[in-house]
């Protein structure tokens, strides 16, 4: 200011570390309030590190010192409180190097109301995170969700006829090496189970490889009360007499038999008069194949339908 004693016309200002903040660049610092002097105490200060999609926070520590076993720093991978702690430190040691694998990274400083300390500063520096592997190509199956990063989840689904081994929803872990939670699941044509649907599909063990030597499956079919089941075989390929698919009219062997298929021949049909059918698969020690067949549930009008068909067919009209 102009006058015989020159003076500033404000108290000259003051650089403070605030408590918490939200931080959006691609590196920064973090101080403790009063930093390089003491903190004050009673402090609950929260920074939120915001960093683009797909990038981390590798944090490293230039000093720390805090009241041992009181005042605490807390720093964790997500935008919570609560989410999964990487760290949480106290006393005079400084802290190791950090990875915060998230874009969203939490940094929670507490103090009571005694012993104040100098406190920290810290410094990050975003780094460009890994996906976890491509769990593609899913063998007779689709994957549900295409982003493979940390945190995401995928959904593992087979077509009609496979049965899904392993785990159906897969997480990518968190960490500096990405890592499913799980193995991968596969889809498998089985060796026998219980088919509640309306309509489906099954397929001969392991296809569309060849069906194993020495198999005895097993399937039970149960369609809606009031159905019959319509069985029709869209592949056919065994080795004749040795190896086929029996099938009966009910949940067990007990049950009026529909017939006994086996050989090179396609468009095999039957139709049963109960909800319940019971499919049984045998081969030999010798001579894989093939067989697919497709059932659905039909109303026992169109059974008797067809059945009096294939009366009129075998005598005539009568």
């Amino acid at each position: 200011m102009p006058g015989t004693v020159r003076r500033w016309n404000y108290p000259p200002p003051l650089c403070i570390a605030r408590c918490g903040g939200v931080l959006t660049e691609l590196s920064g610092v973090i101080l403790s309030p009063g930093f390089p002097g003491n903190y004050p105490g009673n402090l609950d200060c929260t920074w939120q590190i915001v960093l683009p999609s797909g990038y981390g926070a590798h944090i490293q520590f230039q000093n720390f010192s805090s009241e041992d076993n009181h005042d605490f720093l807390e720093v964790r991978a997500g935008p919570q409180h609560s989410s999964a702690l990487i760290g949480q430190f106290t006393g005079s040691q400084i802290p190791p190097p950090l990875l915060s694998t998230t874009h969203l990274t939490i940094i929670h400083f507490y103090s009571d109301h005694s012993e104040n300390r100098p406190g920290f500063k810290l410094t990050y520096q975003a780094y460009q995170l890994q996906n976890c592997q491509d769990p593609s190509p899913f063998l007779n199956g689709d994957i549900i969700n295409s982003d493979f990063s940390a945190g995401q989840s995928v959904t593992f689904q087979c077509y009609p006829g496979y049965v899904l081994i392993g785990h159906p929803v897969l997480t990518c872990l968190h960490g500096a090496n990405r890592k499913w939670n799980h193995p991968f699941p596969r889809c498998e044509a089985p060796c026998g189970y219980n088919i509640t649907a309306e309509n489906g599909t099954i397929y001969s063990p392991q296809y569309p490889s060849e069906y194993p030597n020495s198999q005895d499956c097993s399937w039970i079919i149960t369609v809606p009360h009031g159905h019959g089941v319509y069985i029709n075989f869209t592949l056919l390929q065994t080795e004749p007499v040795t190896d086929y698919i029996a099938v009966w009219d009910g949940p067990d062997t007990v049950s009026p038999q529909l017939g006994v298929f086996s050989g090179n021949t396609a468009l095999e049909t039957a139709y049963s008069s109960s909800p319940n059918v019971l499919i049984r698969f045998h081969s030999d020690f010798s001579t894989g194949g093939l067989f697919i067949l497709n059932f659905h549930g039909t109303f026992l009008y169109y059974y008797c339908f067809n059945l009096l068909n294939d009366v009129v067919n075998l005598n005539g009209p009568y």
